[in-house]
């Protein structure tokens, strides 16, 4: 059986999601609708970070994870150039039960997420990524 498939025949993805200085590895499956990926998500964010996220090398301080669903709205974006994520995101206009591949997603590729206000504009949103850098002034 290929790697990428299940027993029942849907193929298996591994997303990256990026939030500050965080990479969450995640495998989905490619018809699972977003409130599916949301809710497992979060289970792992609640399992792994439970103080929050660090948005910043230079601001440590942790953004704390929504209490409740009703606290929040979670929203994803795509890079813009997936072999140059510094270029920025494209936001992904899903609803709950879209499915993943119908907005994009593919085997590993990058996504990154940001929580907002129930009540606040999608379009609005700011993507907290913070990329690795080399630091050119090191002996290799």
């Amino acid at each position: 059986m290929p790697r990428n498939a299940t027993s029942a025949g849907d193929p298996e993805i591994t997303i990256r999601f990026k939030y500050g200085i965080h990479i969450i590895f995640m495998f989905a499956m490619i018809d699972w609708p977003f409130s599916r990926l949301t809710d497992e998500l979060l289970s792992v964010l609640r399992d792994r970070y439970p103080n929050g996220l660090t948005p910043s090398i230079a601001e440590p301080e942790a953004t704390p994870l929504p209490a409740t669903s009703s606290d929040f709205k979670l929203v994803y974006a795509l890079p813009k150039t997936a072999s140059d994520l510094s270029r920025g995101w494209n936001l992904i206009k899903a609803r709950p039960n879209d499915t993943l591949g119908a907005r994009g997603l593919t085997d590993t590729c990058s996504v990154a997420f940001a929580f907002l206000d129930p009540d606040a504009d999608e379009s609005d949103a700011e993507f907290p990524v913070e990329l690795p850098t080399l630091d050119e002034q090191e002996d290799v």
